[in-house]
């Protein structure tokens, strides 16, 4: 053997993995196709990489067995992670929402990850292809003209999300050919596609507010919403678009989370003179109030409306329904739904149960956090699980 693990995947997962696996003294090769480590945490964040997310709870992932990640994130914490950050003197803060950001760049997470690795005696292999097969109890990767040995592989190549920066299916195919099962994977955190019968919102691009946002078979997300020349977009869509499953569901946009219950009778009570787009407007930017408007039909004044007119007209805006006809696909997706399935893996050492000496780790496995730092404090804590255990 040249090696006692070999690591495909040099993102946040395969980092982590490789720092705890040359900690305890394994001898470690990470190897990654692209010609540097941690691209997908370089763009992280707007930059700034959000490295962890301080409400983490196993209820914020979606996985076809949501137990499953409940050990190892049980097991290595964000504030863990944080130690690490602060042990290396890298500023940061927290945003909205337990978010916690780099305040200069992710260049640093990249860094310091590199550096604890290098400090355990971790080798690199970037910049090739590799071909892997399995020779009895061992793992031999080709890279070029060279070949290393290894009883233990840990798979860390992630999801097909964002292929600009050299994402695939990889690592389905691997897990596929030694004979795991896959759960069908689909874009998650991804913008949201309307149809043409939308239009009216497209003429609102860039135009953004505050709501909660619903999809069919998931929880309620209070924050941004953005609308696009293409559709929806911003955090709480983001957020919804893990849980979308096509096929004509559609999601609930209530605009107005603040407004109790019979304000638009009220206000006709108060201000009968006012339109409704002009009550909108001290609520919402002025392009989506007027659009809203338009869309209920109300034109006038409020006195000239009917209470009925009114209280449908606050229902609809407190329950908007949205039916995408799609979304922007795993280009602009930041994480992937699905992937190597966890009935295939043990929720301890993240080892494949029928195929001793491979570990899979990251966005590769059938575990998918909310936005915000979730996925990669699953990266982390994965991460350090099949560390400790390869």
């Amino acid at each position: 053997m040249s090696h006692d693990v070999i690591i495909l995947g040099a993102g946040a997962a395969g980092l982590m993995a490789a720092m705890v696996a040359g900690r305890r003294g394994r001898r470690v090769l990470l190897v990654d196709h692209n010609g540097e480590p941690g691209r997908k945490i370089l763009i992280s964040g707007g930059g700034r990489c959000n490295f962890t997310n301080l409400d983490v709870a196993p209820e914020r992932y979606l996985s076809a067995n949501p137990h499953f990640a409940k050990s190892a994130l049980a097991r290595y914490t964000p504030a863990d992670f944080l130690a690490l950050v602060e042990k290396h003197g890298i500023a940061w803060h927290e945003k909205t929402l337990g978010q916690l950001f780099c305040d200069g760049s992710a260049k640093q997470i990249v860094a310091m990850l590199m550096a604890e690795c290098s400090d355990a005696g971790v080798e690199y292999a970037f910049g090739e292809e590799p071909d892997v097969s399995r020779v009895g109890e061992a793992w031999n990767v080709a890279l070029g003209d060279k070949t290393y040995r290894a009883a233990s592989l840990v798979l860390a190549t992630g999801g097909p999300s964002i292929p600009k920066l050299g994402a695939s299916g990889f690592a389905y195919d691997f897990a596929r050919a030694h004979g795991l099962k896959i759960v069908e994977p689909r874009p998650a955190l991804v913008p949201l596609t309307l149809p043409g019968s939308e239009a009216l919102f497209r003429d609102l691009s860039g135009v953004s507010a505050e709501v909660v946002a619903i999809a069919e078979r998931g929880p309620a997300f209070r924050e941004a919403a953005l609308f696009t020349h293409r559709g929806l977009s911003g955090p709480a869509i983001l957020q919804v678009s893990s849980y979308w499953r096509g096929n004509k569901e559609g999601i609930s946009v209530d605009f107005l989370p603040d407004s109790p219950t019979g304000w638009l009778v009220g206000a006709k009570r108060g201000a009968p003179n006012r339109t409704l787009s002009r009550l909108l407007s001290e609520k919402l930017p002025e392009r989506l109030a007027e659009a809203l408007a338009d869309q209920l039909g109300l034109a006038g004044p409020l006195q000239a409306q009917s209470d009925r007119a009114l209280e449908e007209a606050e229902a609809r805006l407190a329950a908007w329904r949205f039916e995408p006809n799609g979304s922007e696909g795993f280009a602009k997706a930041e994480v992937t739904v699905g992937g190597i399935s966890t009935a295939e893996l043990s929720s301890r050492t993240m080892e494949a149960k029928q195929v001793p000496g491979l570990y899979c780790i990251g966005e590769a496995v059938d575990v998918t956090g909310w936005l915000g730092g979730y996925n990669f404090q699953w990266a982390w804590a994965s991460g350090v699980a099949a560390g400790e255990a390869a």
